[in-house]
């Protein structure tokens, strides 16, 4: 029990002895901490007082230099103000001497027309008095010439009246030519510029139109097919067609030649009619064709529809319509006949529309003027007046009927229509690249412009150029003077019209050089 108590004891002695030994350990470990913290505080309270310091010298030196830009700012203003002021001062005192010297100007000029119409009045009072004087010198000189003409004043008057009647006939005559000069240079003028309107607003595409037809075939084995036994394949459908059937060494393809481009699409359909069914015998060959042939009829007439919506004339005569179609299968010098009346359609309406007549029946005119193309080969004559019958029995309009015969002057022109639709069939026909001649007949033309040009006496060479639209002639300076050029080169221009049939113009160039010469020794 003694020994229990004692440990107890030294126990508890133990756990004071500990607890005291901590709280002075915590004791000293708080007091360092705090004696920490204060250093840090002194350093902290040190350090945000020069930085205080700083920032407080920082402010003071940007404001000083803000005051002093503000204050800059200011006085560059003030001067601007004061330069600006001085300017409008400046400007102020010269409109005000301009107006002093105006002043003093106008004061002057009312001095100056104060002073006129003095001496205008003092002038008028002397004209009434030579005007008197005159007057009293026409009296006596009126009875001095009747004394001595033995003429009385009636009679005086008359013979006065007869001579001036004859001076004004002849000024009259001469200011009637001038007129006539006049009115043609700006008709001449005004139909240039109409039709130079025209071809610009009507771009249409070249029209040439091919003899031949290209008709691609599946394989190479339908060749001899088309060719047949004997070839009595071939000569069937070139019977029953009326077209040759090119059958040569070009791969995959067989050529249809014709000039007739009605036969050709007709031949081609058939062709490709007969390929798609691959039965190919004569009695096959006619069953198609026959077939094609009364297809064809409806494709002219959607043809024709297409053309008349096309150029927008309603209320046209099933026949016509159907003759319309047969143009697109016509040509004229390779320029594909319907599309060129389409053209002529698009320049009468430009036409038209700068001179103010009916637009549409400008385009009726335009689109109908070669109708007669699509029969010609059937009816004897020339097709402005086949074109004009059939336009009559159709019930066409008669300007329209007179513009489609008169249009290559066949018959007299009676109106305007024919004029214009003669114009607009010129430039269409004329324009570069819508007709094809052969090389020999383009030589041909060349060679008779040259030869037309060469025969003029004084004419040393000639030329003719692009394409025999203008010929340049080079003439002899000894032989040919200066003066003489104009009439040489009007003269060869109607030799050129009465000899040649060409579309569009020639233009005639005369050339005159003279050349000196001096040696120096």
């Amino acid at each position: 029990m003694t020994s229990i108590f004692v440990w107890i004891t030294v126990c508890l002695a133990a756990g004071a002895v500990s607890f005291a030994a901590g709280f002075f350990a915590r004791k000293l470990y708080a007091e360092r901490l705090i004696r920490t913290a204060e250093s840090k505080a002194r350093e902290i309270l040190v350090k945000a007082k020069r930085e205080s310091e700083e920032t407080l010298k920082r402010a003071e030196k940007e404001g000083k230099q803000y005051l002093f830009k503000v204050q800059g700012e200011f006085d560059a203003k003030i001067a601007q103000t004061r330069r600006d002021l001085e300017n409008r001062e400046k400007v102020l005192s010269h409109k005000e001497q301009t107006i002093d010297q105006k002043l003093d100007l106008i004061g002057k000029k009312e001095k100056e027309a104060l002073y006129q119409l003095q001496e205008a009045g003092e002038r008028e009072k002397k004209v009434f008095e030579r005007e008197k004087e005159l007057e009293a010198l026409f009296s006596e000189e009126r009875k001095i010439l009747q004394k001595i003409s033995g003429l009385n004043a009636e009679e005086a008057k008359k013979e006065l009246l007869k001579r001036m009647e004859i001076d004004i006939r002849s000024d009259a005559g001469r200011l009637i030519r001038e007129v006539e000069d006049e009115a043609r240079e700006l008709a001449d003028q005004r139909a240039k510029k109409i039709l130079s309107l025209a071809m610009q607003r009507c771009a249409a595409a070249h029209a040439i139109e091919s003899t031949v037809t290209v008709v691609p075939l599946p394989s190479e084995e339908m060749k001899g097919r088309l060719i047949g036994k004997d070839g009595r394949n071939i000569r069937s459908f070139e019977t029953l067609t009326g077209v040759d059937l090119i059958i040569d060494e070009t791969p995959g393809a067989v050529v249809l030649s014709s000039f007739d481009g009605l036969r050709r699409e007709t031949a081609k359909l058939s062709l490709e009619e007969l390929m798609k069914d691959g039965r190919i015998h004569p009695a096959r060959i006619e069953e198609v064709t026959q077939k094609m042939k009364r297809q064809i009829e409806g494709l002219l007439k959607e043809e024709g529809e297409k053309a008349a919506l096309e150029v927008g004339i309603t209320n046209v005569h099933p026949e016509i319509i159907k003759l319309l179609g047969r143009l697109k299968y016509r040509a004229s010098y390779g320029q594909n006949v319907l599309a060129h009346s389409l053209e002529t359609a698009y320049l009468l309406n430009v036409i038209a529309g700068e001179m103010g007549l009916d637009p549409v029946l400008a385009r009726r005119a335009g689109l109908l003027h070669d109708i007669g193309k699509a029969v010609s080969h059937e009816v004897e004559g020339p097709h402005a007046l086949i074109g004009g019958e059939l336009a009559r029995r159709y019930g066409e309009h008669p300007d329209v009927i007179h513009a489609i015969e008169a249009h290559h002057e066949d018959i007299e022109m009676q109106s305007i229509w024919p004029m214009l639709v003669w114009a607009a069939d010129a430039v269409s026909a004329a324009r570069p690249g819508a007709r094809r001649e052969s090389l020999e007949n383009y030589l041909k033309r060349l060679s008779q412009l040259e030869e037309i040009a060469d025969t003029h006496p004084g004419v040393e060479k000639s030329y003719a150029i692009q394409a025999g639209r203008e010929i340049r002639v080079m003439v002899r300076p000894d032989r040919v003077p200066e003066e003489a050029m104009p009439a040489l080169a009007r003269e060869i221009a109607k030799k050129i019209e009465g000899a040649l049939q060409y579309p569009g113009q020639v233009k005639v160039v005369v050339i005159r050089e003279t050349r000196v010469e001096g040696l120096a020794k």
